[in-house]
């Protein structure tokens, strides 16, 4: 069986073949995968003499790709199709390769074949691609310990699967954390205010936990429906605590992630300790565009000065309105969305809800790909006949000319045992196999309300900027031009460079010259009226120092947490988050309030200590927009420039240089300021 479901998990090249496997015999072929690698390697490093330095890196990636190919389907799962059974063999998996990847960090064998690849003749020969995968493998050789000794090596082995698997407990806490609460509601006056999309998704809620009436769960949409438009204060108050206070102490016993976040950071203090650096955000950048925690500390403070003043007179305004308007003579939390809401309204005349039926989810699709074939010259087509986990996710290819470059699945819609939050992820990436070539292969998934009986799905201006900024991460994966994995798309790229292209692409959003291509009433398909357009395009700033200043303190809170040294307690945790919100924050938080129980993009994510990178990414992507603003928004010979300079080359060159390329200079941070609203 192990065997028989290795080769049905590879069989194709490019799809995985979902609900043909399960999760007992996917645990039966990563063993056996992981039995094949370790021998396959031992023999190449015993005859590395054998090849050249090409081919050995041919063969070391073939190994490594056999195996992420057959994870990627199990891992993928757990996140969009959680089940008990699925839970327990990715925990267990989870244990063996993070085992097998610090015996391969420290594999003296395979470090001296890197090291003797550098003193090779043919070395120089070979392309930028390969001579920077090697620079990388040497790198994380180093940061993984390999200069250790042997009881300091065993100790960095303990660390990583014991973080591993915190992590994993962190993520999980926070799903059932979310899944298991939800507020009954009998009386539809409770309701008043709710947009009519939002009571059906409750009443679906209800009928699904067989339950009358209505149910406002936890998934984002719902949260997120209940505190801009509930009026009854003490609904927006019941889901406020349940949200805020979630995996936490005040919640079921074994779902606090509290204790999980002290020793998370213990771990990560010892880790860094054993390999040199003084604290953890020292080691996080090790990898990253930033040199060193004090120029983070500075850019982010920074952005907290210019933005601050901003916020304060957002929130002043907001505080007066909500008690002569509203009568809300104290503005809290759960105030906060509703006033803002309300205040927009009375202001721009204009509120989410007006635009909602303008922008159904297909037809934003539809713009969207439009939007990149004039950017970038690729067009977008349905692929039928491929095996799917569920009937909502849809399969696309990206072709250019009369070449399929890629392929992508696109799972919108939030549901039960599906991860919140929206996320791209690799399926396969592009390398050269043999004499092919693999193409990259993406995960675009999101959690957007369901469409109802009678009505598509209908999307929020948010959650439109949160498909194209999901969709530029899958392009920087699936336009990539490089053909070495360890480089290519957005593998070896700067965590702080990653989220350029995401964010560079959602720009689009806000172009009049877009919103016709991306808009169309759902029932009619009218276009947005010009006077919605110009209300929408006038609010775009409203209340952009507050949300500049909530992101600053998830950036601090987040780097300042990583330089400490000792955490013994939660409430250190807390004082250093009350901290950062003392200098930075202007909408007080209530003390109840765990945001940090469920930060799980640095707590089961790949942004520990490097949360800041959403705002210098922000730098970037603005900067590299604002020649297109100079150019013209669609002007293909700078698209082009853009997809050469950035989306092509992967990993294989410093990030930096790649910007500067496009850009002519180093990146400035006005664009960013400009944009926001923060100067004029």
């Amino acid at each position: 069986m192990p065997q028989a479901t290795q080769n049905a998990l590879l069989a194709d090249p490019y799809f995985p073949p979902f609900g043909d496997f399960s999760p007992a015999d996917a645990e039966a072929a990563v063993d056996s995968i992981l039995a094949d690698n370790r021998a396959a390697i031992d023999e190449l490093v015993a005859n590395a003499g054998a090849f050249t330095s090409e081919q050995l890196l041919r063969r070391l990636e073939a190994i490594d790709d056999r195996l992420s190919r057959a994870w990627s389907p199990v891992s993928h799962l757990n996140s969009v199709q959680n089940s008990e059974a699925l839970r327990a063999v990715y925990e267990r998996c989870l244990q063996k390769l993070t085992a097998y990847s610090s015996e391969m960090g420290q594999h003296e064998g395979l470090f001296a074949l890197y090291q003797t690849l550098t003193q090779r003749p043919d070395f120089e020969a070979l392309s930028q691609a390969h001579k920077q995968s090697v620079n990388h493998a040497l790198r994380d050789f180093t940061l993984a310990g390999i200069g250790l000794a042997e009881r300091a090596r065993n100790e960095y082995k303990a660390l990583k699967a014991r973080l591993s698997e915190l992590s994993n407990t962190f993520s999980n806490n926070v799903l059932d954390a979310t899944q298991g609460w939800h507020l009954h509601i009998t009386d539809q006056a409770d309701l008043a205010g709710l947009p009519d999309h939002a009571i059906a998704q409750a009443q679906v809620a209800a009928k699904q936990k067989k339950l009358e009436g209505w149910v406002i769960t936890l998934d984002f949409p719902a949260y997120h429906a209940a505190m801009t438009y509930a009026e009854n204060r003490a609904v927006r108050e019941q889901v406020y605590r349940a949200y805020s206070t979630r995996a936490s102490e005040f919640g079921p016993a074994g779902r606090d992630n509290g204790p999980l976040i002290v020793e998370i950071l213990q771990k990560r203090q010892a880790l860094a300790s054993l390999l040199g650096y003084e604290h953890y955000a020292a080691l996080s950048l090790a990898k990253k565009m930033a040199d060193t925690p004090a120029n983070v500390l500075a850019f982010l403070e920074e952005l907290a000065r210019e933005s601050r003043p901003v916020a304060e007179r957002e929130f002043a305004n907001l505080q007066t309105f909500a008690r002569d308007v509203l009568g809300l003579e104290t503005l809290e939390p759960w105030d906060v969305s509703f006033a803002s809401e309300k205040l927009k309204q009375r202001d721009f005349e204009i509120s989410q809800q007006q635009l909602r039926p303008y922008f159904p989810a297909q037809k934003v699709i539809d713009g969207m790909f439009a939007v990149v074939h004039r950017l970038f010259g690729i067009s977008v087509k349905p692929v039928r006949d491929v095996a799917v986990w569920h009937d909502d996710v849809q399969v696309y290819a990206i072709e250019k000319g009369n070449e399929t470059l890629a392929y992508f699945y696109l799972d919108l819609y939030a549901r039960a045992d599906k991860r919140g939050g929206a996320w791209m992820d690799d399926c396969r990436v592009r390398r050269k196999a043999g004499n092919e070539l693999q193409k990259p292969v993406a995960y675009l998934t999101c959690n957007f309300s369901q469409p109802l009986e009678d009505t598509p799905s209908l999307l929020t201006f948010d959650e439109v900027t949160t498909l194209f900024h999901e969709f530029g991460h899958g392009l920087h994966h699936m336009l990539t031009q490089v053909d070495v994995a360890a480089v290519s798309g957005i593998n070896g790229v700067p965590w702080d460079a990653v989220e350029l292209p995401s964010q560079f692409l959602e720009n689009w959003c806000w172009e009049p010259e877009v919103i016709p291509m991306i808009s169309g009433h759902y029932q009619t398909g009218a276009p947005l009226p010009a006077e919605l357009l110009e209300k929408m395009l006038a609010a775009r700033h409203f209340h952009t120092g507050l949300f500049m200043v909530r992101q600053l303190e998830f950036a601090l809170f987040d780097f300042e947490l990583h330089m400490q040294t000792s955490i013994e307690r939660t409430d250190q945790v807390q004082a250093i988050l009350d901290g950062v919100r003392q200098r930075v924050a202007v909408a007080p938080a209530p003390a109840f309030n765990r945001f940090q129980n469920s930060f799980s993009h640095i707590f089961a994510g790949g942004y520990a200590a490097g949360y800041y990178s959403y705002k210098w990414a922000e730098v970037l992507s603005a900067d590299a927009y604002s020649r297109f603003e100079e150019d013209g928004v669609f002007n293909a010979e700078t698209g082009q420039q853009f997809f050469e300079a950035i989306l092509s080359q992967g990993g294989a060159r410093d990030a930096l240089s790649l910007f500067t390329e496009f850009r002519g200079r180093a990146p400035s941070v006005e664009p960013l300021l400009r944009h926001s609203g923060i100067r004029g």
